[in-house]
């Protein structure tokens, strides 16, 4: 829980965001949301994990795409924040502000989830044509940019084509965010790899300041994105990932979807939290310290 008794200005899911004038202050809090909901339970660590890992990899790819990160330093919290010091080291990140887009940047690199399923109906991915054969967990042969829109919490956001993309922000803006998505995911899927670390899928967001395009957001976590361990990959089978699955898994046997979720068991805690800081500790090659 939180303990910051300032009021956040907006609060999603996962993240409470504190306005600062210029920059916001923005928090990751131990929340864990499924099925559009957010649970009751909490995941130690979760937050903390979720910026660690965002801050490295906006400055792994800042010679790629500029990005709004000010700082993630404790030194740099504002002074109104200060009695809270000890919660938010290592769960926050201090970043400007940005104007930004109403779309949510898909890139897929291997054949799972909604995309598989719209494979086996149509042979398509978001309305692009792929070969017969392939399978669950397939790599593509090319990685995919396949948007969506931004739906409100408890709504589902709805895949689009380039087309409607381009009609929401404009095809220059469309065809930069395209090309840096792509960008994005092809380095940060070759650092992966290196690590062990298969990244079948993501999601980015961007904003714009100044009418410069600007990676925003959270950044190549497990929270927005299917890691899967390189070593134990196999096609067509389902893979384990590095995210929320022991808690999907858990409700899907425990919970008829009707109702509140129930508490999460001791033993989901603590294998979601694990699987959260091995994901950290292999892409970054640290430690994880919290």
């Amino acid at each position: 829980m939180n303990p910051i008794t300032i009021a956040p200005t907006m609060q999603g899911k996962v993240r409470d965001i504190y306005d600062l004038g210029e920059t916001m202050l923005v928090v990751a809090t131990d929340r864990i949301s499924a099925f559009d909901y957010i649970l009751d339970s909490e995941i130690p660590g979760k937050g903390a994990v979720l910026t660690q890992l965002s801050v490295f990899w906006f400055e792994l790819l800042e010679d790629v795409v500029e990005n709004h990160l000010v700082s993630a330093d404790v030194a740099d919290l504002p002074e109104q924040f200060s009695p809270w010091a000890d919660y938010l080291d290592g769960r926050f990140m201090l970043v400007r502000k940005a104007q930004m887009l109403p779309v949510e940047c898909i890139v897929r690199g291997y054949l799972t989830g909604s995309g598989l399923k719209s494979y086996r109906q149509d042979g398509t991915v978001c309305g692009i044509g792929l070969p017969a054969g392939l399978t669950e967990a397939s790599k593509l042969p090319e990685v995919l940019f396949t948007p969506s829109t931004k739906a409100a919490i408890g709504e589902h956001d709805e895949n689009i084509s380039f087309e409607e993309c381009s009609r929401l922000v404009g095809a220059e803006a469309a065809e930069q965010l395209r090309e840096l998505t792509l960008s994005v995911y092809n380095r940060a899927a070759e650092h992966a790899a290196e690590r062990g670390i298969l990244i079948a899928d993501t999601k980015l967001e961007f904003g714009q300041i100044d009418g410069r395009m600007i990676l925003a957001d959270e950044v190549l976590t497990p929270d927005s994105s299917r890691f899967w361990a390189a070593a134990t990959y196999r096609e067509g089978e389902v893979q384990p990932s590095f995210d929320k699955q022991y808690v999907r898994n858990w409700l899907n046997a425990n919970w008829d979807r009707s109702g509140k979720p129930p508490v999460l068991p001791a033993e989901v805690v603590q294998a979601t939290s694990e699987k959260y800081r091995e994901a950290y500790e292999m892409i970054t090659g640290r430690k994880f310290a919290w």
